[in-house]
């Protein structure tokens, strides 16, 4: 275990998906598996959908952003976790208002805006497939899956307020269709001119979390391939409304842009008691 005396952090939320950030620019945190598992445990610890460290990046970056589920693991990348950790760069003077800086996914370029908001520059996605159909315990739901950086399952819906999103999502996450790494899954229900309600299972967490920005970025794209929807998307997540930007070049998704709240909740120092399960 890593010692931990003066470990600062921040916790941040990106429309609901809440975060525990540290600068680690000089390399000197480490943490396990299991310590990240417990500074992530709600009620326990600080609690968090997850964990971002800042870390120095290859030239020509102003950092590295490296992300962990709240079980531990490390991601390819986290569209909220992303607007967070540009705000967090900005906030500690890691970085100016426009930005460039790496994930595990590949590059990203964000904008602070006036009013706190953070603008990100997503991947172009891949791996787009329509018209999936997925075989349920009794049941059989088609969507579309794509991938923005984590792979995304995206099913249209009606009434969802009463879709039961942890039980049908956990089930889709693990089915063999996408097999080893599984997928996250969305629920849209339209509710206006390119204006969705949206609801997010999220691999990793195992659970619904109040935002997903990589998942609102896979839906949005979904729904403009499919016919339903023009850029800019809008979103409006249990934490509040994220807004998805893209261009289309020839058939090819490209300049795809998140853009939403990125606020700071409360910074402290990680004690030793916090590492505890």
């Amino acid at each position: 275990m890593a010692k931990n005396d003066g470990l600062k952090f921040t916790k941040m939320s990106g429309n609901g998906n809440d975060f525990i950030l540290m600068d680690n620019y000089d390399g000197s945190v480490k943490l396990s598996a299991k310590q990240i598992e417990a500074l992530c445990s709600p009620k326990f610890s600080i609690g968090a959908d997850g964990l971002i460290m800042l870390e120095k990046a290859a030239k020509g970056y102003d950092f590295y952003m490296k992300f962990y589920n709240n079980d531990g693991k490390e991601a390819e990348m986290c569209g909220n976790g992303g607007r967070c950790i540009a705000r967090f760069a900005y906030i500690n003077g890691r970085a100016k208002a426009k930005m460039s800086f790496l994930a595990k996914d590949g590059a990203h370029e964000a904008e602070i805006k006036k009013n706190g908001d953070v603008k990100l520059k997503m991947i172009d996605p891949f791996d787009y497939r329509n018209q999936v159909k997925i075989r349920l315990s009794g049941s059989e739901v088609k969507g579309s899956f794509i991938n923005t950086g984590v792979p995304h399952f995206v099913i249209e819906v009606k009434d969802l307020a009463n879709v039961r999103v942890k039980h049908i999502g956990k089930e889709i996450r693990f089915h063999t269709s996408f097999a080893p790494k599984g997928a996250n899954v969305n629920f849209i229900e339209k509710k206006g001119d390119d204006v969705f309600d949206i609801r997010t299972y999220e691999r990793g967490v195992e659970d619904e979390t109040f935002a997903c920005g990589t998942g609102a970025t896979a839906a949005g794209i979904v729904l403009y391939l499919n016919g339903k929807a023009k850029s800019p998307v809008s979103f409006n997540t249990r934490g509040g409304l994220l807004k998805v930007y893209f261009k289309d070049e020839n058939k090819n998704i490209t300049d795809v842009h998140l853009e939403g709240n990125a606020r700071v909740v409360a910074s402290g120092v990680v004690g030793e008691d916090a590492f505890k399960f």
